[in-house]
């Protein structure tokens, strides 16, 4: 029982934390109607779809068939650690930071353990993980704050891109200019074995449409509830293991903390206070809050409390960078690392270094423009 109880610490920290402050809020504000209106339905639910969608993706198999395809025509060590961070970056856009990551990650490991390339695994995961969560904050959908954000505030698509375009191209190409860093050993794939993909077409067909659908909702084009509708019967029918494979700890996350800064808003003496902190400091608000309860719980916390969307949207993102709590997907590389017994200090060192230095360049550049 008490290792059980470590585990859930260990691996739903982020979700008892959100349960416990909302806890505490309801003995400051206690239940009633007005608690319905904390939750954003709206977001709730394309979360749902979308990870909905990419989970019965990754269970079929594409993203590490995909994968394993682009591996193969890796001759160099410097080209795998250019390929698989390109692809934690850009696959992240629509995979989300965590899928990316959980796709790609053990599939870069296995590679460099078969081949003469361990040496330099620590620092292409770290790589792999800055690459997913820069990536990621290009689109709506990369990762979980970005829509949150972009119902709250009712953003338009140009609004988003302009926000994230300049920091996530600086950062391709601080990542490009990691990866030179690397020497250009001859690498050597043969003992990976492919991935068999399903051989269900009717799956690929539904998954593809349930996408299209959720960016319609995401976009506004059509109701969420409409899509949540769709998504829920169609696996029911079609693949109900991929409803297994939902982050619903992520989902309860967001309804704690719905509850809680609903409940922090009707307490004048916070809700004034955290006002005058953050207004007019939204981009270090986000960074410095995103250090301490991840860029997550950091992005819900502090909407409350401004309405400069575009300078929230950056500080949380950029937040990501820094500690390893900053973006909770970085645990998950953290993990992987690990269990294929890479030294826990050295992987934290490396990590630490890298990300600090990525997020002083894009704040420096934050302050030019």
């Amino acid at each position: 029982m008490k290792q059980r109880i470590l585990r859930l610490i260990k691996t739903e920290t982020v979700l008892l934390l959100s349960f416990f402050l909302a806890l505490l809020s309801v003995f400051f504000v206690h239940p009633d109607k007005e608690y319905l209106a904390y939750v954003d339905y709206r977001t709730i639910a394309l979360l749902f779809c979308l990870m909905s969608v990419v989970a019965g993706l990754n269970g079929l198999g594409l993203f590490e068939k995909i994968a394993h395809t682009l591996l193969k025509r890796c001759k160099t060590l410097r080209i795998l650690a250019l390929v698989m961070t390109a692809l934690c970056f850009f696959s992240s856009m629509l995979i989300t930071n965590d899928v990316a990551l959980i796709t790609f990650v053990p599939l870069t490991l296995a590679a460099l353990r078969l081949s003469n390339g361990k040496n330099h695994a620590i620092f292409i995961v770290v790589l792999e993980t800055v690459a997913a969560n820069l990536g990621s904050m290009l689109t709506p959908i990369g990762n979980p704050q970005n829509l949150f954000l972009y119902n709250f505030y009712h953003m338009d698509v140009g609004t988003f891109l302009l926000t994230v375009l300049p920091y996530a191209g600086l950062s391709l190409l601080m990542l490009v200019g990691a990866c030179c860093f690397l020497p250009n050993s001859t690498m050597s794939y043969a003992e990976i074995s492919a991935p068999a993909l399903s051989k269900t077409p009717l799956r690929y067909t539904m998954y593809a449409a349930l996408f299209i659908l959720a960016l319609l909702s995401v976009f506004r084009v059509l109701p969420y509830y409409v899509t949540l509708i769709i998504t829920l019967a169609a696996l029911l029918i079609l693949d109900r293991k991929a409803l297994l494979r939902v982050d619903y700890s992520l989902l309860l996350t967001f309804v704690f903390l719905f509850v809680f800064i609903g409940n922090l808003g009707r307490i004048p003496v916070f809700f004034n206070f955290l006002q005058n902190i953050v207004d007019g400091r939204e981009v270090i608000a986000g960074v410095l809050s995103s250090q301490i309860f991840s860029n997550v719980p950091a992005a819900i916390l502090l909407s409350e409390f401004t309405q400069n969307a575009p300078a929230l949207l950056l500080g949380v993102n950029l937040g990501g960078l820094g500690t390893l709590i900053a973006s909770m997907a970085s645990l998950i590389s953290f993990r992987f690392a690990i269990k294929e017994q890479l030294p826990a200090g050295k992987y934290l060192l490396w990590f630490t270094v890298v990300n600090v230095l990525f997020l002083l360049i894009n704040l420096l550049l934050w302050l030019i423009i």
